[in-house]
């Protein structure tokens, strides 16, 4: 690449323990401006999340309040962490599609909460969990150089789609643009991970 700028796959060596294992997940060798962007932009995103839902929380019982907030900060979190250079390395240094599609597949738990728990609509469950288990493997089974302009037109089609069938309640209205944003975008597309020479690190 020009300049000081290359791209480098190398893992960095994790922590022993539990740490070692919030590193894999998060991605190893997060930088610190990465963190900074990912703690600073979440809570900027959550304290406008808060301020658009203020209004409509009355009469919600306060488990209802915490699931929300719950999901809310999955999810702003996800979109942040799946988008950098130190995600990016560690859930796409493989070809393989399993480990991938199973972290997508996790998140019909999300949709089983809003739409069964706190729409009450097992249609809205069952569409949507068709469209994002379906979405995902479109994305997968399509060659690397295409699957960023695929997920685009999925994430796009996704949410046209709910717009049209499945209209949310205005507390919910941020809830699929994040989600499929988190997994659609963020997470499923590959990106080559982007370092300034002199910064790699040794693989592990």
């Amino acid at each position: 690449m020009r300049g000081d700028l290359h791209v480098d796959w190398s893992i960095p060596a994790t922590s022993p323990g539990w740490t070692g294992h919030l590193e894999r997940f998060m991605g190893p060798g997060k930088t610190r401006a990465e963190s900074a962007v990912e703690y600073i932009g979440g809570a900027i995103c959550l304290l406008l999340l808060a301020r658009y839902c203020w209004p409509m929380l009355s009469g919600r019982g306060i488990a209802e309040v915490v699931v929300l907030a719950v999901i809310a900060a999955d999810l702003v979190g996800g979109v942040l962490t799946n988008a950098t250079n130190s995600a990016k390395r560690w859930y796409h240094r493989t070809p393989s599609s399993r480990g991938r599609l199973a972290f997508v597949a996790v998140h019909t738990a999300h949709l089983a909460v809003v739409g069964l728990a706190l729409l009450g609509d097992p249609v809205w469950f069952v569409g949507n969990t068709l469209l994002l288990l379906g979405c995902a493997l479109l994305i997968e089974s399509v060659p690397v150089a295409l699957r960023r302009p695929v997920a685009m037109a999925a994430y796009m089609t996704v949410l046209l789609i709910n717009l049209i069938a499945f209209p949310p309640p205005a507390l919910l209205a941020w809830f699929i643009p994040l989600f499929y944003l988190k997994l659609l975008v963020c997470y499923l597309i590959p990106e080559a991970p982007i370092a300034t020479r002199g910064h790699s690190r040794p693989s592990i």
